[in-house]
C-alpha cells in the first residue's frame, strides 16, 4: 500500500499538532476534518473522545480504536529566579529531558524554554554525576523572577510538550514525538477512507474511535466504551521494537519494526476475535508477528474488554523504536500492513457471529 499525497499531509499535520493529555482538542480537531468526509457522523463526548461513525443507526456495533493523547509535563513549582520545575502528565522520561527545547503553553500563547543541565565542565570531577530526576531537572525560559515567568503568561498547570516534528527517515521509517500513539489514529483513519473510497457496505455500525487520556490510565477508552456499549472492539496502539541495544527479549518478547503487525495474546484478548484477525493475515498474505501480555495489555483493549460486562476485544499493535521520547520511530511498511490487517479483517465481521466463550 503505497500512501497517498493527502495522507501523509494529514499524518504530518497531525503529529505537528500537540495534544498533550487532557487538551487533545488541537490533534482531534485535525482528525475529525480528515475523516469527515469518509463517515456519516462524527461525535465528541465531555473529555474529548472524537469518533466517527459508518451506519449509526446500525444496533450492532463494531469499535476500531486508537488513543490521541501524547505524554507531556506540567509547570507543578516556580523558583523565586524564575526557575520552573515539572511533574509528569503521563509517562514522561526525565532522562531525555535535558537539553531539550520546549514549549510552555501559557495564558498568551506559547512560550519557549529549555531543560537545562549543568555543564560537563563542572560535573567531571564529581564522584556523584547527577542523573537527571523528576527532582533536578528545571525548565529556564529566560526569565530572573518569577514575577517575570507569570507575566509571560506561565503559571502553575500549565502544559508543557516537546515541538520536535515529523520526518521520514531513509524512505523506510516515520519519525516524531507522540507517534505514540496519534499513528494508531492515523491508521484507523485510513481504515475510514478506504471503506469509503472502494465503496464496502457494512452489516453493522462502525465507530472509528480517537480516546483522550491513555497515557493516564485508559480513562477516555473507559468512558467511551460505555458511552457506545460495542458489540466488538479492536483496538491498534504500538509496541515496543526489541531488536535495538539494552532490551532484553527475554522480558520484552521479540518483535521487530518491518516484520508486520504484533497481534497480542492476553487474557482481555478475546480468542474468536484474535483467531479471526491470524486467519484474515493468512488469508491475505498480511505479515503479522506474535506477542504475549501476562495480566495487561496496558493499552485500551483492557478497558474495552472489561466494559458493559464484558466486551470481545483485540489488540492489533505497531512495532516502534525508542517509545516515549522525541524519535519515536516505526516502519511505514509495517503503518501500511496494519491498516490493511484492520480494513480486511472488518470486512470479515457479521453479526451473526459466535462471540460466546468457548
Amino acid at each position: 500500500m503505497k500512501f497517498e499525497k493527502k495522507s501523509i499531509q494529514f499524518l504530518e499535520e497531525y503529529l505537528n499538532t500537540a495534544s498533550p493529555t487532557g487538551y487533545e482538542h488541537n490533534g482531534q480537531k485535525v482528525w475529525m476534518n480528515y475523516i469527515k468526509p469518509y463517515v456519516d457522523k462524527i461525535e465528541v463526548d465531555h473529555y474529548g473522545t472524537a469518533y466517527g461513525i459508518i451506519n449509526p443507526d446500525a444496533d450492532f456495533k463494531v469499535v476500531i480504536e486508537a488513543h490521541a493523547d501524547e505524554i507531556s509535563w506540567y509547570v507543578n513549582y516556580i523558583t523565586d529566579d524564575g526557575l520552573i520545575y515539572v511533574i509528569r502528565n503521563g509517562g514522561s522520561d526525565q532522562t531525555i529531558a535535558p537539553s531539550k527545547v520546549v514549549h510552555i503553553h501559557g495564558e498568551k500563547g506559547i512560550v519557549k524554554g529549555v531543560f537545562g543541565w549543568p555543564a560537563i565542565h563542572t560535573r567531571i570531577a564529581s564522584q556523584n554525576e547527577p542523573t537527571p530526576k523528576i527532582e533536578n531537572i528545571f525548565i529556564d525560559c529566560g526569565a530572573t523572577s518569577k514575577k517575570e515567568v507569570e507575566d509571560l503568561g506561565v503559571f502553575v498547570g500549565c502544559m508543557i510538550t516537546y515541538p520536535d516534528e515529523f520526518f521520514e527517515l531513509n524512505d523506510r521509517y516515520f519519525v516524531c514525538r507522540a507517534l505514540d500513539n496519534r499513528i494508531g489514529g492515523f491508521m484507523i483513519a485510513e481504515v475510514a477512507r478506504l471503506l469509503k473510497e472502494n465503496k464496502n457496505e457494512l452489516p453493522f455500525g462502525l465507530y472509528i474511535t480517537n480516546s483522550v487520556q491513555e497515557e493516564v490510565g485508559l480513562y477516555g477508552a473507559d468512558m467511551i466504551a460505555d458511552t457506545i456499549k460495542p458489540n466488538i472492539a479492536v483496538v491498534t496502539d504500538v509496541t515496543h521494537d526489541t531488536t535495538t541495544p539494552m532490551i532484553e527479549k527475554k522480558k520484552e518478547g521479540d518483535q521487530k519494526c518491518g516484520d508486520g503487525p504484533v497481534v497480542f495474546f492476553a487474557p482481555s484478548v478475546h480468542h474468536t476475535i484474535r483467531e479471526m484477525i491470524i486467519n484474515t493475515a493468512k488469508e491475505k498474505g498480511i505479515p503479522f508477528q506474535r506477542a504475549a501480555a501476562s495480566r495487561a495489555t496496558g493499552t485500551d483493549t483492557d478497558a474495552f474488554a472489561h466494559s458493559n460486562g464484558g466486551v470481545p476485544s483485540a489488540l492489533i499493535s505497531l512495532p516502534l523504536r525508542y517509545m516515549h521520547t522525541t524519535v519515536e520511530m516505526v516502519a511505514k511498511e509495517d503503518v501500511s500492513n496494519v491498516i490493511k490487517l484492520i480494513y480486511e479483517s472488518l470486512l470479515k465481521i457479521v453479526p451473526t457471529m459466535k462471540l460466546k466463550y468457548h
